[in-house]
């Protein structure tokens, strides 16, 4: 069929026009397009993964080393030889448009080459197909996901402090009560506490550094008007963990018996079997345990180990599966407790928590180009895979907060020269979150203005171009950083 002007060689069960585009049906549709080797908009599975235009032109190179592949991406398809996304997917067209799939509902893939886009998936899935403008088509593919998956981000954003980016897991009780006293005056709405308050990855109680127990904490943030928040990776353990050594049959196997690696930070870590009625059970008594202590803001991480390709008990689909475990623990936590997902499936994540990680880590230096460039891997900490990724899936901001991670204003223990904070300040402006780990003391008097006086703006922001913004009176183009 013709479509502005250009032939596409449509294989579907079902097509029917819509506003905007076209809804397809199929567990696979398939559209021969005469674009040949163009750009490709991968969107990778989870936070971390790959946002961007690449080229066809270049085969896709897996990432190294292999046992990294768990939580970078979609282990399933790490060996792909042709070049695939998560849930949506695009190719340029001559004109400069996108041609544009993407799925609406969890668990399908999109991929591409010279011929054709194909999506498929493990049921038969409606699917919703366009060209146009890339923006138009992309708002116009969130609200149809709003209406099949749901949106919660109807208010605006916390402004949140986060122990990670400074103290990283050396944390302890005397370090977060010194921060919450240094943080008076500035208009912060969160503290949250992360790695490094808990007994061991799968025993979610305080070390022997939180001597008073985690309600204390929280307690003396909420005497300072701060919402008290914590780190948690529910759906993973370490073999080290009382959970592992007591509960050895929670956890995912392949076809042959065998655990299931989730990925290697801590020695190593395994996936919990979410849809085992015991994890569930552990899961809900977790979350409710987290909420009785005070917290109401939930930074929960690692989450794509409980959408790994395994055996699970009750037979679901994987990212069914994952969804099912996270709306447990949506209904334990309440719907007045704040959800951050990192590390998360981005599709499979939407209707059920109120943030979403929307690229890798920062870091207080500006390229791990080592790891980019050599390992084939843009899913490590850095300010520029931040910022590539993130860019590229600011089309979710209609569905639930976008999070790109945290700001740097001081100087102290940072290689960002001024100009790439200033850019990942004003990344975090469009995206709409913002967030910093910069300790009160590290700042010095002209630091601490500057936090003060970006944390109480609230400039509008247009977006005029692909990479460009208005920011109220200002200008700003992404596009020289991504080169």
């Amino acid at each position: 069929m013709q479509i502005q002007g250009y032939d596409f060689h449509i294989s579907a069960s079902r097509l029917e026009e819509t506003l905007g585009g076209y809804l397809l049906s199929g567990k696979t549709v398939q559209i021969g397009h005469p674009f040949g080797r163009t750009m490709f908009f991968k969107q990778g599975w989870q936070s971390w993964s790959e946002a961007a235009w690449v080229s066809l032109k270049e085969n896709p190179k897996p990432i190294l080393p292999p046992e990294r592949r768990p939580q970078c991406d979609d282990p399933a398809y790490a060996l792909s030889p042709v070049h695939s996304g998560s849930g949506l997917g695009g190719i340029e067209g001559y004109d400069g448009r996108m041609l544009f799939l993407g799925a609406l509902r969890p668990g399908a893939r999109i991929e591409a080459d010279r011929l054709s886009l194909k999506g498929f998936g493990e049921h038969e899935i409606e699917w919703f197909l366009a060209y146009g403008e890339t923006g138009e088509v992309l708002a116009r593919y969130a609200e149809l996901l709003a209406t099949t998956l749901g949106a919660r981000a109807q208010q605006p954003a916390p402004r949140v402090w986060c122990s990670w980016y400074s103290y990283y897991s050396d944390i302890s009780e005397g370090l977060m009560l010194q921060t919450i006293a240094g943080l008076r005056g500035l208009p912060f709405e969160v503290l949250q506490i992360d790695d490094g308050w808990q007994q061991n990855m799968g025993d979610w109680e305080p070390n022997h550094k939180f001597p008073s127990g985690m309600r204390t904490i929280a307690l003396r943030a909420q005497s300072q008007g701060l919402t008290p928040g914590l780190w948690l990776a529910p759906f993973i353990a370490r073999p080290s963990s009382k959970l592992f050594k007591e509960h050895p049959d929670w956890f995912l196997r392949d076809e042959k018996g065998d655990l299931v690696p989730a990925g290697i930070n801590w020695g190593g870590f395994y996936a919990l079997d979410v849809t085992l009625p015991g994890v569930q059970n552990w899961l809900r008594n977790l979350i409710q345990t987290v909420r009785g202590w005070g917290y109401r803001y939930l930074k929960l991480d690692f989450l794509y180990a409980a959408a790994l390709p395994g055996h699970r008990h009750a037979g679901e689909a994987r990212e069914d599966a994952y969804r099912e475990a996270l709306r447990i623990i949506r209904e334990a936590a309440g719907d007045e407790v704040y959800i951050l997902a990192c590390g998360a499936p981005i599709i499979a994540s939407l209707g059920l928590v109120d943030g979403l990680r929307i690229g890798p880590d920062v870091a207080p230096y500006w390229d791990n180009e080592d790891r980019r460039v050599f390992l084939h891997d843009p899913t490590g900490p850095s300010a520029y895979n931040a910022l590539r990724t993130s860019l590229h899936r600011l089309w979710l901001k209609p569905l639930v907060h976008t999070d790109p991670d945290v700001v740097y204003f001081r100087t102290r223990y940072n290689l960002l020269n001024p100009a790439q904070r200033a850019v990942l300040q004003d990344l975090a402006l469009v995206a709409g979150f913002k967030a910093t780990s910069d300790p009160p003391e590290w700042l010095d008097g002209e630091e601490r203005e500057q936090l003060k006086a970006w944390l109480e703006a609230n400039p509008p922001v247009e977006q005029t171009g692909p990479y460009t913004f208005k920011i109220g009176e200002r200008e700003v183009d992404f596009s020289s950083w991504l080169e």
